[in-house]
């Protein structure tokens, strides 16, 4: 499995003259809800806007001169898509990001400004990733998960290594969970430096699959319903890594409405002058819902992302 923190730092080795060094940012206004000191950390800001670029290149160093030439091969529509599609550029990695024959032209736009080549295949997520591990067995080149890899889930705990030498002295971290690469790299790395610190998880009410999973002590095949937290939607690969990883790490877990979502996003751009996406919304709700039993802590909220678009928020504000 995963070694913390020797694996976590190993990432960060590899990774730290790649990814940006977010900053911990003070909130005065979330800490006088509290009575504590609550710290955002603002991976709104990483490169492509998304904390998915510290997986991407965690696994894009660690291959090894073959498997670099014989390139990578990866399925997404959002934030993995485009962060692979920079780290490829970045490293002079050739691929392919794999997308349904439906995708949003926006984003595929996105996917291509950052450098990555587009191939189209089916009419869902599902289809498009499975077309992707095809291509990478028929083809030699590496498949670049979201979230079930150990490399992609340690290049994530970068993160955590960056909190850690900006503010060691903290209670609580709340983290907005889809897949749970995040939060189980990011919770792996702090727990195994100060076992006292808890992670708490945070997703939408309308796809709680990692939560039901959770609960129910296995792993469950859910279907979700739409939500502004899209950087968390959907499915569970079933046989995930980060299953028990979040059994492990997770001390506790939240569920948010999609108008606390709302909420949370209206407070990140309005009292933070940031803009998030609906998964750092998400997360201010969970600490929202959280206030009470977080009193008088030093607690970090996780900004993992910031590519919303103006239509969204244009329903929000």
């Amino acid at each position: 499995m995963i070694s913390f923190p020797k694996d976590v730092e190993r990432a960060y080795e590899r990774s730290a003259t790649h990814i940006r060094h977010t900053p911990l940012e003070h909130s005065p206004y979330l800490s006088s809800i509290i009575d504590g000191d609550v710290y955002l950390k603002l991976d709104n800001i990483q490169k492509t806007g998304s904390f998915k670029f510290r997986g991407a290149v965690s696994k894009m160093t660690s291959l090894t001169a073959d498997e670099k030439a014989n390139g990578v091969v990866t399925a997404s529509t959002g934030n993995h898509g485009a962060a692979c599609s920079l780290a490829m550029s970045i490293l002079g990695i050739k691929g392919q990001i794999v997308v349904p024959e439906n995708v949003h032209k926006n984003k595929v736009e996105n996917i291509l400004n950052l450098g990555g080549d587009v191939t189209y295949f089916g009419n869902d997520c599902i289809n498009a990733e499975e077309r992707a591990q095809e291509i990478a067995e028929t083809t030699g080149s590496t498949y670049i998960s979201p979230y079930n890899d150990p490399v992609i889930v340690c290049g994530q705990g970068t993160m955590g290594v960056e909190i850690y030498k900006d503010l060691d002295s903290l209670d609580s971290v709340i983290i907005s969970v889809g897949g749970g690469g995040l939060i189980s790299g990011v919770g792996g790395y702090l727990k195994s430096m100060n076992d006292n610190i808890s992670m708490i998880g945070v997703s939408p009410k309308n796809s709680s699959v990692m939560y039901e999973s959770l609960k129910a002590g296995e792993q469950l095949d859910l279907p979700s319903k739409d939500t502004i937290s899209d950087g968390t939607a959907g499915g569970v690969e079933i046989g995930s890594i980060t299953f028990e990883l979040c059994q492990n790490i997770i001390d506790d877990f939240v569920l948010v409405t999609e108008d606390e979502i709302k909420e949370g996003i209206r407070i990140g751009v309005e009292k933070h002058h940031q803009l998030i996406e609906g998964a750092a919304g998400a997360a201010i709700a969970g600490f929202l819902k959280q206030k009470e039993q977080i009193k008088g802590q030093t607690v970090i909220i996780v900004m993992c992302g910031g590519n919303i678009g103006s239509d969204v928020l244009k329903l929000i504000l």
